[in-house]
């Protein structure tokens, strides 16, 4: 064979294209697409078959403990709360429950705790009475630090009484322009707190403590209360006071006795 023969018996270049991947077969194909349609079936079914269990008799509310109240019933707690009705654990609305009993003037707070599969824990916190006041009808209520009525007390509850200098208003003054006294109130000392008879608050907002002596200590503004405190105190234990005296401790470290009118 000659050279120019061999030469034209080769392949052109141009020619050659480069081989293609194999498809895979189409059995395989459809295989692999029944197994994905089977999965998501099994998977679905899975999760309305879990929805479903847990909607079922078993994994709904069958049990309710209540821990810290003291002076809302568990009775009405349970029937605000919603949970006398049943409902099913996995669609509980913490948060909903929360509301619906902090709507409760004695309760601060509620922590509620799933315990499955068919049990729910009410942890309540409840507000601290540190003072009594009458309303305008002459009913006597608790009062919490800020001032808002709790409910209505016993006459002869041993917290001080609180009062607001003003003219005659139908409106709750303690928890607004009257505000200084419940918060006095909140921070006496346990030393002669039962020594408190009456604390007063004025338009100028001016706080008066009476004492069940009776002597009368004015506070001024309800601000620096230790030192004020510190100075009561020391004036109880220190001097001799008579009924009817009244003790200016605006400036703890200037007080002031005043006696009362021989008139």
């Amino acid at each position: 064979m000659s050279r120019h023969a061999a030469t034209r018996e080769r392949p052109n270049r141009d020619e050659i294209k480069p081989a293609r991947p194999a498809r895979p077969p189409r059995r395989r194909v459809r295989r692999l697409t029944k197994w994905l349609v089977a999965l998501g079936v099994v998977a679905t079914a899975a999760v309305f078959g879990a929805q479903w269990l847990l909607h079922q008799s078993d994994f709904r509310v069958q049990h309710v403990t209540i821990t810290g109240n003291r002076h809302e019933s568990a009775a009405a707690i349970l029937g605000r709360s919603g949970l006398g009705n049943h409902p099913s654990m996995i669609a509980l609305n913490e948060s909903k429950i929360v509301k619906r009993l902090e709507t409760f003037s004695w309760v601060k707070s509620v922590s509620v705790t799933k315990k499955w599969p068919n049990t729910v824990v009410l942890s309540v916190h409840e507000n601290v009475a540190v003072a009594v006041a009458f309303t305008s009808k002459h009913v006597l209520e608790f009062v919490d630090a800020q001032g808002q009525p709790l409910g209505v007390a016993p006459l002869h509850e041993n917290l001080p009484t609180l009062d607001y200098l003003a003219p005659m208003s139908s409106t709750w003054p303690f928890a607004k322009a009257g505000r200084g006294a419940a918060y006095v109130a909140s921070q006496l000392p346990r030393a002669f707190t039962t020594q408190v008879g009456t604390i007063t608050d004025d338009a100028q907002g001016s706080v008066t403590m009476k004492m069940t002596t009776p002597v009368t200590f004015i506070l001024g503004a309800p601000t620096d209360l230790h030192a004020k405190f510190v100075a009561i105190a020391s004036v109880i234990s220190h001097s001799t006071l008579v009924p009817g005296d009244v003790v200016d401790v605006t400036v703890p470290d200037e007080l002031a006795v005043t006696a009362p009118s021989s008139s």
